[in-house]
């Protein structure tokens, strides 16, 4: 998976792509957490192949995390991915752009 982040001002963004799976997760938790002083987030999801429950915890996390400062954003995301949000009910909870 590729991972690249970049802050600007209270927002952070973060760029994921390949497959966001059990090998893969804790390294976007990482990235995540390391995000201390930025209010919002936004994660672009444009390359992003595949997610499993481990991905999707892991933005599930982060959804609470950053609902406490600014929020979170999950754009460019491809219908593959769309219907896995669809299918988990993550649809109705992040918010999808």
């Amino acid at each position: 998976m590729d991972i690249s982040k970049t802050l600007n001002g209270t927002e952070a963004s973060i760029k994921i792509g390949g497959r966001l799976d059990t090998l893969t997760a804790p390294d976007l938790e990482k990235e995540i957490a390391s995000i201390t002083e930025a209010a919002s987030l936004v994660i672009d999801c444009a390359k992003l192949e595949y997610i499993s429950s481990a991905g999707l915890r892991v933005l599930l996390s982060a959804h609470k995390a950053f609902a406490k400062k600014g929020g979170m954003i999950v754009k460019n995301v491809n219908e593959t991915v769309l219907d896995i949000f669809d299918v988990t009910g993550f649809k109705d909870i992040l918010d999808i752009q």
